[in-house]
């Protein structure tokens, strides 16, 4: 084996750091020293540090939390748990339509209205390129913990100056898009949804805490009122690794003989 002080300082830092982690030294939740104290611990550059890191980040080894309590810690093996979707309008649990299995789950959202819409969100809606619309930016936390991230977007048009043009805003706050767009006298009557595999940027990662170019399905969802006009679209993203999510499809009763 070559000796690993001929290997590139960020590797040799890489296989010291894994060492512990494998070895128990460093439990699951442990929190990883300063970028500084790394510096000195190996006499090497802050660059260095950060690729050393980058790589058992993109091992998973390693996660990068934010916000309070933030640092990078070493990250638990992560096993898929059930995220089941219905196709039930009346019966959508939660206001994606997305709960995680046995759970509890919070969601923080936040809405921005006049927002131009971008061309493939334009197309999807049925609308002008550059539109008016309200988006709403949400994400699921479990344990304060963000599991999926969606944004949301409503033709402005449609809701101006009612009480319900804001999701998170007015009297029916959070109530979902069927029961809003009922309160001004829209009827729902269809969803679609397009699941489609793709690679999480290192963005993505890092709020939903996977790793970074691993997959995640990206579920496009529309919803359509009763004459096929589409009222709201959204962009699910959920981290493969972590979830798998399943669709209970109602079966049309059997025909009387």
């Amino acid at each position: 084996m070559a000796d690993r002080q001929q290997e590139p300082h960020y590797l040799r830092v890489a296989h010291a750091l894994r060492s512990r982690i494998t070895d128990g030294t460093w439990p699951v939740g442990h929190k990883l020293p300063n970028r500084p104290a790394l510096v000195e611990e190996f006499d090497v550059g802050e660059n260095t540090v950060r690729q050393a890191v980058e790589l058992l980040t993109g091992e998973g080894l390693l996660e990068a939390r934010r916000g309070r309590g933030g640092g990078t810690y070493v990250r638990a093996p992560q096993t898929q748990r059930p995220l089941p979707r219905t196709a039930s309008l009346a019966g959508a649990p939660g206001r994606l339509g997305l709960t995680p299995q046995g759970m509890d789950a919070d969601i923080e959202a936040d809405s921005t209205a006049k927002v131009p819409a971008p061309p493939q969100i334009a197309a999807r809606l049925g609308i002008e390129e550059g539109a008016l619309c309200v988006r709403t930016e949400y994400d699921v936390l479990v344990k304060r913990r963000p599991v999926l991230t969606a944004t949301s977007w409503e033709p402005y048009a449609l809701t101006s100056g009612t009480p319900v043009v804001l999701p998170e805003g007015g009297p029916l706050a959070g109530r979902g898009v069927v029961a809003r767009m009922a309160e001004i006298g829209i009827t729902v009557t269809r969803v679609t949804e397009v699941p489609r595999p793709v690679q999480l940027t290192r963005e993505q990662a890092q709020i939903l805490g996977a790793v970074q170019s691993t997959q995640g399905l990206l579920i496009e969802r529309t919803h359509y009122d009763s004459s096929g006009r589409a009222v709201e679209t959204a962009d699910i993203l959920v981290p493969a690794e972590r979830w798998n999510v399943t669709y209970d499809l109602p079966s049309a009763p059997a025909p009387r003989p």
